[in-house]
């Protein structure tokens, strides 16, 4: 008669458990703490960790009004943003680390007869176009062709540059698991990735994930949620985002472990509404913010970025995390605000171009090239 108590008591200790790993998870990250993360390294050199912004001259690596692959929302120059230190600024990392210069012709080279694949929402959207303008700058008499030539996305957009024979695309999925409509509305399937026949292929591919899983009202794309055979109109959104990694990551281990493709996955990119995650007043955003952090400010974690590491750890096949989040919560200066054609109206989530989706991709081109 005991055995019921018993089971009683594991509970509790189980959800104890479970508070205490949510409340770890809730722990502002302090530069201090990404310097420890550092030391704890000893084999290897983690750019992304520890570091600062710092002016540099020879920024911005490119002129914006010279490329042609910038969408509106992003193009913060062509809508006369009136200050332009946010293009100025370089990120270093603590000594030893240190960044190779991009070297766009270097990189068309090495991927001469290849495809890269930029997979996920407007957040990977800002990295593909960034990436596209540091190569057109490296190589500005290239023949291009923009397929579709309005260059709408449904559900890929995709710009080749002929002369080197690499083919660059982007893919929209908010979810990278299914979407699908049927009788009974539109239903995002956290156990489906038929689409992902679509990414087989691709020699690189980069994924992103996490920005519209919190969506919920009108700007919800989806109206019932299913997992394996339930249909629901909801559930915890960071449950949902985990399981949906799952299906992510077991279709990569199942399609791509004997390829050579490579594969990234970016870290979580934040947002600057909330003026007190950086030690400002509450009613503080990016509006008119000109100048980065250095580390002066604690911020929340953001523990879907643990659920990610987690999931890559996992993974039979190497995924590379471009963790990205750190030094981008140090950017409140680099978003669209107001800069942005009327789009998205106060635009405090994404990215202005030229601006920092091009030190992402100084990253993601120390990753490739191993001098990271």
């Amino acid at each position: 008669m005991k055995r019921p108590a018993v089971l009683c008591a594991a509970a509790v200790v189980v959800v104890a458990l479970l508070a205490a790993c949510t409340a770890a998870a809730a722990v502002s990250i302090t530069r201090k703490q990404h310097q420890r993360h550092q030391a704890s390294a000893a084999r290897s050199c983690d750019v992304f960790a520890a570091g600062r912004w710092v002016e540099d001259a020879s920024y911005p690596l490119y002129d914006a009004a010279r490329c042609p692959f910038i969408r509106d929302e992003f193009n913060c120059a062509k809508f006369d943003r009136p200050d332009k230190n946010y293009l100025k600024y370089r990120w270093q990392p603590d000594p030893p680390c240190a960044l190779p210069r991009f070297d766009g012709m270097a990189l068309l080279r090495m991927w001469s007869g290849k495809k890269v694949m930029f997979v996920g929402d407007s957040l990977a959207l800002n990295q593909y176009e960034s990436l596209l303008c540091m190569l057109h700058a490296a190589a500005p008499n290239a023949r291009t062709t923009l397929t579709p030539a309005s260059g709408k996305i449904d559900p890929s957009s995709t710009v080749r540059f002929e002369d080197y024979n690499v083919t660059v695309v982007y893919y929209l999925t908010h979810y990278l698991v299914d979407l699908v409509t049927d009788r009974s509305g539109r239903v995002l399937k956290l156990d489906s990735i038929d689409q992902a026949r679509n990414w087989l292929g691709a020699d690189v591919l980069v994924f992103d994930s996490w920005h519209w899983w919190p969506r919920s009202g009108p700007t919800q794309p989806w109206d019932y949620i299913q997992v394996g055979n339930t249909v629901m109109k909801d559930m915890d959104r960071t449950q949902a985002f985990t399981r949906a990694l799952h299906t992510w990551a077991r279709w990569v281990d199942d399609n791509l472990v004997q390829t050579n493709t490579k594969v990234f996955f970016q870290g979580i990119s934040p947002s600057h509404y909330k003026g007190q995650e950086w030690g400002a007043s509450t009613k503080t955003t990016c509006m008119g913010q000109t100048e980065p952090l250095n580390g002066t400010a604690a911020y929340p974690a953001i523990p879907q970025q643990s659920i990610l590491r987690s999931v890559l750890a996992g993974m039979a096949k190497p995924v590379y995390l471009l963790d990205f989040t750190y030094l981008s919560q140090l950017r409140k200066d680099a978003h669209p605000t107001r800069y942005n054609g009327g789009i998205f109206g106060e635009d405090c989530t994404h990215w202005c171009i030229a601006g920092l989706p091009d030190t992402w991709n100084v990253l993601f081109y120390a990753a490739l090239t191993g001098q990271d």
